[in-house]
C-alpha cells in the first residue's frame, strides 16, 4: 500500500479563487491604464460647477 503525502496541497478552489482573482486585477489594471473605463474619482459623480446658473431666455429677461 502507498502512503499519501501528510499534506496534499492547496485545494482546487483556493487555486481557482487566485486565478479569478488574478484576471480581475489585470482586467481593472487595463481598463485604467488604457482609459476605456473613463474618468474616476470623487469628481466623477459630481454635477459642473456651473450647472445651477441659467442664463434666462425669451420672455424670463427683465
Amino acid at each position: 500500500m502507498v502512503d499519501e503525502p501528510a499534506y496534499p496541497g492547496v485545494p482546487r478552489w483556493v487555486k481557482i479563487s487566485g486565478v479569478v482573482l488574478a484576471a480581475a486585477i489585470l482586467l481593472a489594471a487595463v481598463l485604467i491604464v488604457s482609459g476605456i473605463g473613463g474618468q474616476h474619482g470623487p469628481g466623477r459623480h459630481l454635477p459642473p460647477l456651473d450647472a445651477g446658473h441659467q442664463e434666462p431666455t425669451g420672455s424670463d429677461r427683465p
